[in-house]
Parts: structure tokens; C-alpha cells; sequence
């Protein structure tokens, strides 16, 4: 297990630093002279040049990349901007903020709303898909089939509007969403996020719902399944002990990547129900040409999904002992 995980994490090292070249090439593609922003309206051409040696853009672009990739490890100097210590994700163009600590600042209510809302589909979708299979051809699956397909057909532009409109207010059962810090005071964290959680869980809910019933219909017809029946074990501890834990690989494959992408920034989400969390930014870092801001949220959108497939690896491994045999 040790060996495999130094493996995946090298890996995940070389796929993070494709992604950050290939971001920093791109965003050098766009005819826009980003020292501007940051110079203002009454820029002057000798104001503009001390605005691009600060912000180290008067450099080529692979030197450029190379004093980014430096100022992780080291940290970095951005002369009357002050000193970036390691790990130096840079200066924002837009607002002559460090990058990593912008993120930082965003970063609990976009955890909030991931980890919130992947509780909430999670519960729901796999509870769900659970009963389907039990009882599979009878009502209980019809009406669980048929409700995954009519999620799994809505965007969450769309609901999230509905439900802001009818819930918050029209009839004012929820609170407008608005994050609180989950230590100042829990109650009205839940309830400033219980909206989008509950928008995100109608989407993710469907996928969850139909993945976890097809696998365990099929581990119920797996001779190992038939076998412990004739054995005599009762049907819970067959579904628990042995469909049930057969048919969860895939499910916890699935569910990594989706938690890693809601991490990572949901930009769609965070702009629906007007939260400013880390899709958000990169939403209007990319709006505003702001290189830096881009890049680190990239590189932390890339970093979770790749960490989180580390996990599920090992998690897998653990469900599963064929594989942790393989």
C-alpha cells in the first residue's frame, strides 16, 4: 500500500505541474495586458514598467512560470508589494492581494457547501437506490427510478432560481443563503446553507440513486450472494456483509470525484445563490484576466480531484479485498 501511494503521489505531482504549464501558456495567449489593472487610469509608460517588473511579468513566459513554480518552494520577492513567503502562489493582477491567502479566505464556505451538500446526496441517493433494489419491480423501485430520472434532467441554474423564488421568498420557509462561519455560530451555518445543499442534492441525488441500485441488483445475483442464502445467513446480513459492500466501489469512485470537483469551485452554485466562495472567484479572476488568482484556483481545483482519487484508491482497496489482493 505504501509503495502504491508513493506512486500515485508522484503522479499526482506531474499532472499538477502539466496542468499549472498548460493554464500559464493559455492565459498568455490572450491579447491582454494585465499590468494594466493594476496600474490604473493614470498610468504613465514608466509606471506601467515598474508595474511589470513588481509583478515579475517583464520577464519571458517560460522565466516567468519558472519563478512561479520557485516561489512554492522558496517563497518570492514582488519588490513595492512586499514578500511572498513559501508557499508563494503569487500576487493577484486585480487586486495586489497574495493569491494563497485570497483563497484561503474563500475556501471554508466552498468546504462548507461541498461537504454539506455531499452528506445530504449521499444519504439520500444511496438510501434511495438501497430500497429500489430491495425492492426491485415493485412500487417503492418504480418510484425511485422514475424520480432519479427526473433529477438527473435538471440543471442547477434552473432549480436553484425556482427554489430561491418559492422557498425564500414566496413563502419564506428558508433563510436567504449566506454563509456564517461554522465556529461563530453552527446553527446559522446550517441554515445559511441548507438551500444550496438541498439544490445540489436534487442533481447529485439522481446519479447516486441509479449507480447504487444497478450495483446492487447485480451483486444480488452473484452466486457468492446465492451461496451465503443457502447457507442459511439472514437476508440483512447477506445485503450488508456482502452485496452491499461489493456494490460500494464504484459508488466511492464516483462520489471522490464529484467532492473534489465541489471543492475545487462550484462556480455554477456559488453564482446561483450568490455565495463568494472559491468558484466564484475563479469566475471573476478569469473575467479579469487576473494570471495568478486563475492559476492557484486551478491548481487547487486539479489538486482535489487528484487527492481526492488518491483517497478513494485506498478507500476502494479497503472495501474491496480482490483488489487489495491485486
Amino acid at each position: 500500500m505504501f509503495r502504491f501511494l508513493v506512486r500515485r503521489v508522484l503522479g499526482a505531482l506531474v499532472i499538477l505541474l502539466i496542468i499549472s504549464a498548460v493554464t500559464f501558456w493559455l492565459f498568455y495567449a490572450i491579447p491582454r495586458d494585465p499590468a494594466m489593472m493594476s496600474c490604473g487610469k493614470n498610468c504613465t509608460p514608466d509606471m506601467l514598467a515598474k508595474v511589470r517588473h513588481n509583478l515579475g511579468i517583464d520577464h519571458p513566459v517560460p522565466v516567468q512560470y519558472w519563478y512561479w513554480l520557485k516561489g512554492i518552494v522558496v517563497g518570492r520577492s514582488y519588490g513595492d508589494f512586499g514578500n511572498c513567503s513559501a508557499p508563494c502562489l503569487g500576487y493577484s493582477f486585480a487586486n495586489n492581494q497574495p493569491v494563497l491567502g485570497t483563497i484561503m479566505d474563500r475556501l471554508p464556505l466552498t468546504l462548507s457547501l461541498a461537504f454539506g451538500a455531499a452528506v445530504v446526496f449521499l444519504v439520500f441517493g444511496v438510501g434511495a437506490g438501497m430500497i429500489a433494489a430491495v425492492k426491485q419491480g415493485k412500487w417503492q423501485d418504480k418510484v425511485a427510478t422514475s424520480a432519479s430520472l427526473l433529477g438527473a434532467s435538471l440543471q442547477i441554474y434552473f432549480v436553484g432560481y425556482i427554489a430561491m423564488y418559492f422557498f425564500v421568498f414566496k413563502i419564506g420557509l428558508l433563510d436567504n443563503p449566506a454563509y456564517t462561519p461554522l465556529t461563530q455560530n453552527p446553527l446559522k451555518w446550517a441554515s445559511g446553507l441548507l438551500l444550496p445543499w438541498l439544490v445540489l442534492a436534487i442533481i447529485f441525488t439522481a446519479n447516486y440513486t441509479r449507480m447504487s441500485r444497478s450495483q446492487l441488483v447485480e451483486q444480488l445475483s452473484e452466486d457468492y450472494v446465492r451461496t451465503a442464502r443457502a447457507k442459511g445467513l439472514s437476508r440483512a446480513n447477506v445485503f450488508f456483509r456482502f452485496a452491499w459492500r461489493g456494490a460500494m466501489g464504484p459508488i466511492v469512485t464516483i462520489f471522490g470525484v464529484d467532492l473534489g470537483t465541489l471543492i475545487g469551485g462550484a462556480i455554477i452554485t456559488e453564482t446561483v445563490f450568490s455565495l463568494q466562495g472559491v468558484g466564484r472567484l475563479a469566475l471573476d479572476s478569469v473575467n479579469k484576466s487576473d494570471l495568478p488568482m486563475v492559476l492557484g484556483v486551478t491548481v487547487l481545483a486539479a489538486g482535489a480531484i487528484v487527492i481526492f482519487n488518491i483517497i478513494v484508491d485506498a478507500v476502494y482497496a479497503l472495501i474491496d479485498p480482490r483488489i487489495r489482493l491485486a
